[in-house]
């Protein structure tokens, strides 16, 4: 049996960009029961709606804040309660960041880690017992190539993602003594074509409000939750997506530290 059938999938960030693509092709699965979250019911809705008809029986839509830890656990009740457990939580939600290291307030890195890192955290966390006790489930984190380099431009958003990486691999580590059947799969797109430029932190809070040429001409969200989903079915523990020059980045930083230091001081990422 294919590994996405009637498995109940819960997917934050799921009313825009890469999440919202992520929805779509699961809805292609057999038997796929699906839980939306983000902070905007009205969008999760609209994702909800333009779903297959015969799926949108097993779609539910929770609202849900990030950046309100003291909320989630409440969150994570709800998930379960809607179709008895979760089998895979797919951690997308997020905010990016566009700016540099001297002009940024320290809120903003705060804010940035408080979205991307705590929030997911918290998640996690309040998940984890649940799949403990079923000694089975699948994490999934949206994390970035950002997480794996630093380039100008994305401290806050970098430091996160680094993080992540951090987090899920130890918690990977702990979990091969609890259970064989629960998995931890960290997905790290390059430049995908979302509005995530748009929605980007800049220096003092604000919104960027505009798209960068990087992002402009990046990945199809869809050919990117394609490539998320394959992933999911084989279990990855650490997958890459995106064009020659962000793969090539990844690895070069990987065997060549100092040459990618040199490299990544001249990179366009505006």
């Amino acid at each position: 049996m294919e590994y996405l059938t009637n498995k109940v999938i819960w997917i934050t960030g799921a009313s825009s960009g890469i999440g919202e693509a992520i929805v779509y092709e699961l809805a292609r699965h057999k038997g796929v029961k699906l839980i939306l979250s983000s902070r905007r019911k009205e969008e999760l809705e609209r994702v909800k709606g333009n779903c297959p008809q015969p799926i949108q029986a097993n779609i539910r839509t929770l609202p849900m804040d990030l950046a309100q830890p003291e909320t989630l656990k409440l969150n994570v009740e709800a998930a379960v309660q809607f179709f008895g457990h979760v089998d895979i939580l797919i951690n997308n939600g997020g905010i990016s960041q566009r700016s540099l290291v001297k002009d940024t307030l320290l809120s903003v890195d705060r804010q940035v880690m408080e979205v991307d890192y705590f929030g997911t955290v918290a998640l996690t966390k309040f998940l984890l017992p649940y799949f403990l006790r079923r000694k089975t489930g699948h994490f999934v984190t949206v994390s970035s190539v950002m997480g794996i380099i630093g380039t100008p431009f994305r401290s806050g958003y970098a430091a996160a993602k680094h993080a992540l990486h951090g987090f899920f691999d130890s918690l990977r580590a702990e979990l091969w003594k609890e259970s064989k059947s629960i998995y931890v799969t960290l997905i790290c797109p390059g430049w995908v074509r979302t509005n995530v430029t748009l929605n980007a932190l800049t220096g003092d809070g604000s919104k960027l409000n505009k798209m960068d040429k990087t992002t402009e001409h990046g990945l199809l969200p869809r050919v990117c939750a394609e490539k998320i989903i394959k992933a999911i079915q084989k279990k990855k523990e650490e997958v890459y997506i995106g064009g020659a020059k962000e793969l090539f980045g990844v690895y070069l930083k990987r065997f060549f530290p100092g040459l990618f230091s040199k490299a990544v001081r001249k990179l366009k990422v505006r």
